[in-house]
């Protein structure tokens, strides 16, 4: 029996003595703080199925063949429909670079706590360090570390990620910089690429999409899941839709990527040649609901620390997220009001944590405010 996750309490943190997430002493802890239990309905399964995933191959697309374009264009759509995940492969970023993205994390993770502290993130922003939620919520705490850092296609801000980081962590990260400025840039031409598939699959051509996420303001993460002594207990992170528009991860050997589809969970296994992809609900909003972003979460281990990359595309922030008139009419009216992403990023910074209804929720919130 697989009951459907419930949305977690919109609580915020009481006033109490800080809960501290330090890695190197918790991983071997046998005896897990109680903020890190989860319910029983929302603990993770064993042996869940593999979600059958398209792997799209863009080989193809990217050196300018239509028919592989539309052939592509055509699996993302279906996948778009059904649960919003795909995999791609032959995608053109150099493997070097990947491999790089995964090495150089540990020369930040694997810091005493006090020096990954020196990027710590700051209530009701999204980049910086975080140890777990632990400043934001006191139950249903992800048992993983993470640093979030912006990244901007503006050509007036070339290097904007390798700044961030050697200004927060010093000249010594010069290096680690480089490798994610590097990284970053591969990634937003990347999903340039995967949006003109998305616009030629929706019917509204390649550029629509391709124009509308150019000047992208977009996240990247980087999540680090240490060992749990028990793993039956806890998530590395809870359920939730991603709330930007389209999500771009890739995964160590570890594993522990689970999607929540046909109301059962199903892994996605790890595949260094490949991205996994899915849909968030900014897109979902711009798709007028045609393509659907998908519940997902991460489970953790007793064994290995598990790495993942994850960017999140984002649009510029002046950009209004409405979807092109060809997706609405008589039978697909509206679902959901304009906004810009902005404005959704500060509902789940600052209102409401992100999980299955994030979107839903954000649009009454929304109406209500302009009412």
């Amino acid at each position: 029996m697989h009951s459907m996750p419930q949305p977690p309490i919109q609580e915020s943190k009481e006033q109490e003595t800080p809960l501290v997430f330090d890695a190197s002493v918790l991983r071997h802890q046998l005896q897990l703080p109680k903020q890190f239990i989860w319910p029983d309905e929302e603990k993770p399964c064993k042996d869940v199925p593999e979600l059958v995933v398209p792997f799209i191959n863009l080989g193809g697309f990217l050196s300018g063949d239509p028919v592989a374009a539309m052939e592509a264009s055509r699996l993302v759509g279906e996948a778009c429909q059904k649960h919003g995940f795909f995999l791609v492969v032959n995608h053109g970023i150099d493997k070097n670079l990947i491999s790089d993205a995964h090495l150089f994390m540990d020369d930040f993770f694997e810091l005493p706590l006090s020096q990954k502290q020196r990027a710590q993130r700051k209530a009701g922003e999204h980049c910086g360090y975080a140890s777990s939620f632990t400043g934001r919520f006191s139950s249903k705490l992800p048992w993983k570390e993470t640093l979030s850092f912006q990244f901007s296609a503006d050509k007036n801000s070339p290097n904007l990620v390798k700044d961030y980081l050697c200004n927060t962590m010093g000249k010594d990260f010069e290096k680690f910089g480089k490798v994610y400025q590097d990284y970053c840039e591969a990634m937003s031409n990347l999903s340039i690429g995967i949006m003109e598939l998305l616009g030629m699959s929706l019917g509204v051509g390649k550029a629509y999409f391709r124009e509308f996420f150019e000047e992208n303001s977009s996240i990247m993460r980087l999540n680090y899941y240490p060992p749990c002594q028990k793993p039956d207990l806890t998530l590395g992170t809870g359920p939730h839709c991603d709330p930007t528009s389209l999500t771009i991860l890739h995964q160590d050997q570890v594993g522990g990527l689970q999607v929540y589809v046909d109301n059962e969970w199903h892994s996605i296994s790890p595949d260094f040649n490949a991205f996994v992809v899915n849909i968030g609900d900014t897109f979902m909003a711009l798709s007028n609901g045609r393509y659907k972003s998908c519940l997902h979460r991460a489970v953790v281990n007793s064994q290995k620390t598990r790495k993942s990359l994850a960017f999140f595309l984002c649009p510029r922030s002046d950009k209004v997220v409405s979807p092109p008139c060809e997706l609405v009419d008589n039978f697909n009216p509206r679902l959901y009001p304009d906004f810009t992403w902005p404005m959704l990023l500060e509902f789940t910074q600052k209102h409401y944590r992100a999980d299955m209804k994030t979107l839903e929720t954000f649009a009454n919130w929304l109406q209500h405010k302009r009412n």
